[in-house]
């Protein structure tokens, strides 16, 4: 089960019309790097892809998932509030 972050992380720009993305929860932090996400392959994002699966599995806490998508989105170029 997935939990709700206390603070989102706002994705500016990659939405499927060009529009920000809020992400709450590792969850949507996986769907956010596997729907929406500019690059297709990188050593950042599979990083983040395996953190975050980690979290679902429970092997991992939440706020991991969450410095996950951070680190991708600055490794990536996406401007991003957190």
């Amino acid at each position: 089960m997935t939990k709700t972050w206390s603070k989102p992380v706002i994705l500016h720009g990659i939405g499927e019309e060009g529009e920000d993305v809020v992400v709450d929860s590792s969850l949507g932090a996986s769907w956010a790097l596997i729907e929406d996400w500019p690059e297709e392959e990188s050593e950042v994002l599979d990083k983040a892809l395996l953190v975050l699966g980690a979290v679902a599995q429970g092997k991992a806490k939440e706020e991991d998932g969450r410095k996950a998508l951070i680190s991708a989105a600055m490794a990536a170029g996406v401007k991003f509030t957190a």
